[in-house]
Order: C-alpha cells, then structure tokens, then sequence
C-alpha cells in the first residue's frame, strides 16, 4: 500500500480532530479513503485466494476454487 496516501489520510485526520477540514479537504479525505479501502480489498483477496484448505481425508482445495 502506498506510504504517501496513508500519511495524508492519517494527516487529515488528526487536522479534523484538531481543527477542523474545510469542504475541500473533506472531499479529499472521502476520495482517500475510498482508494484505500480498494486497495485493502484487493490485498485481503489476493491473500485469501492463496490459502489452502486441507481436509482430514488428505484432499487439498485452494479457496479459489471453492467459488466455482
């Protein structure tokens, strides 16, 4: 994940909390945010898809493979 969009995000966070955000920096902090969150999805399933699921019979199934 990009350093520089977690140090802004955490930026205007502490300045909201201490000061206050003009409009334009609340619609900097949503758009953010919102690249943060997919970027966060995107890792979290990339790390899910490579777990692998062994059950007691010996049999392996990569969870990417359960969805189909």
């Amino acid at each position: 994940m990009d350093e520089e969009l977690i140090r802004r995000i955490n930026e205007l966070a502490r300045k909201s909390k201490a000061e206050g955000l003009t409009e334009e920096e609340k619609a900097e902090q949503a758009e953010l945010r919102k690249v943060f969150l997919l970027e966060f999805r995107k890792n979290l399933r990339a790390g899910l898809e490579n777990i692998t699921i062994e059950y007691p019979d010996g049999r392996t199934v990569e969870v990417k493979d359960l969805k189909k």
